[in-house]
């Protein structure tokens, strides 16, 4: 049996690349009879690259047996096919990892795109979704993430994980819409005390899978039709300012809800709503995004084992304030509703969040030796929560085909806080990769 969930995977990976080369070598009757009315099929693209990476903890941890969160070979096959009114794109990654000792397919994308008329796009398949206006921070934008890649030193392109959806694109006249089906509720890669440490509110202290005796297991809502999640967006570009109305029903994307009949975190019902700008400036570039998360499970704001609803709002403004070095500065509020009824309710407040939760973030990066040089510094600090988030950042460009990276994640605060309660996974970290 472990011999066969190795091999099914690996077939998959390699059988799937040599159908879409198939393709692009019918016989010329094929071609001339082609519905679509290609001439010709064109030939399929492939690219990818090759990346080891190391991180290492410069905390001590006392609830982890290990130094190492990143130690990693990947290896990447990116294979497009394009024709007039259909295209098949694929992207996977196999990676050999050090730290949870195994190999594993990520596949990122499997995706059939469609020009089905003029006016309609559709994309069937897995792949990676993303919309809004925020740097690092994420409103409107419902689609999972990977939250241990991000705390950990992978590229900043696996923060955003991959969902089984299907996306439509109308464009209309007056404006363009976005429609997005997951039939399967789609988490985020949240931390579960496997590779990183967190503050368990249940024992009031660091824990991680080591010292609770289990990784964190999230129950996941049963894989009903009723379960799926739908997003939509409207937008449209206006005198060079960009406007977008959003929707999302669904469920939180994390498991802040907590069933204690099981004991176990969940995941609680969620409808979400907003809007974004974004545009020109004073010379720079600045977006105000806002939204509303309704908890669907709570609608009192009682319920302490239930997320309360919260108003959020963004303001940003990015400029380039010498050559090739550009400042980029956000503000973030969440504002919890019903914040009494919550407080009243539950049994632990000193372990609540505040009810207003104030975050400023910046970014300086500034480009030299002909821009193959990237210096770079994320950082994150909330006054309400004290606590703070530094993430530096060094790419070079040594040739085309191969970069180098060293970086590294620094997070400091009270236990009980978002970032404090990761402080003893600061790490650093480098990646080498090759690209073909």
């Amino acid at each position: 049996m472990v011999l066969l969930q190795l091999i099914r995977p690996a077939a998959f990976y390699v059988v799937l690349p040599v159908l879409l080369v198939s393709l692009s070598f019918r016989p010329a009757h094929a071609q001339e009879e082609d519905d679509w009315g290609d001439e010709e099929s064109p030939p399929i693209e492939i690219h990818g690259f090759g990346e080891a990476a190391l991180g290492v903890r410069v905390a001590d941890d006392p609830t982890m047996a290990d130094d190492f969160v990143l130690a990693e070979a990947r290896f990447r096959l990116d294979i497009s096919h394009y024709s007039d009114r259909v295209d098949l794109l694929f992207k996977g990654d196999l990676v050999a990892d050090a730290v949870a000792g195994d190999v594993e397919i990520d596949i990122r994308q499997v995706l059939i795109a469609l020009r089905a008329a003029k006016w309609l796009d559709v994309r069937l398949g897995r792949q990676v979704l993303t919309w809004g206006t925020g740097d690092l921070i994420f409103i409107n934008d419902r689609f999972p993430k990977d939250f241990v890649s991000f705390f950990i030193g992978r590229a900043d392109e696996f923060l955003k994980a991959p969902s089984n959806s299907a996306r439509f694109t109308f464009y209309m006249p007056a404006l363009d819409i976005d429609l997005v089906w997951t039939p399967i509720f789609t988490p985020d890669a949240t931390i579960t005390g496997e590779r990183l440490s967190f503050f368990d509110p249940r024992t009031g202290r660091i824990e991680s899978a080591a010292t609770l005796g289990e990784p964190v297991d999230p129950i996941l809502p049963p894989k009903d039709l009723g379960n799926g999640e739908f997003a939509g967006r409207l937008y449209r570009t206006i005198s060079g300012y960009e406007l977008a109305a959003y929707g999302y029903i669904g469920f939180t994307k994390q498991a802040a809800a907590f069933d204690t009949a099981a004991d176990q975190p969940t995941y609680s019902r969620l409808d979400a709503f907003g809007a974004s700008v974004r545009g020109n400036l004073a010379g720079g570039i600045a977006n105000l995004e806002g939204g509303y998360y309704y908890s669907v499970d709570d609608k009192s704001g009682d319920d302490p084992d239930v997320p309360n609803s919260d108003v959020r709002g963004l303001a940003g403004y990015e400029r380039e304030i010498a050559r090739n070095f550009t400042l980029g500065l956000q503000y973030w509020l969440v504002w919890i509703q019903d914040y009494d009824g919550l407080i009243d309710h539950s049994p632990e407040p000193d372990l609540e969040p505040p009810e207003a939760d104030h975050t400023f973030t910046a970014r300086l990066t500034w480009l030299l030796r002909r821009q193959t040089l990237l210096l770079s510094l994320f950082t994150f600090y909330s006054p309400s929560e004290v606590d703070a988030y530094l993430r530096p950042v060094i790419e070079y460009d040594w040739s085309d085909a191969v970069k180098l990276t060293l970086g590294g994640n620094v997070l400091l605060g009270p236990d009980k806080s978002f970032f404090g309660q990761l402080k003893n996974n600061s790490n650093v970290y480098a990646r080498v990769r090759y690209s073909f």
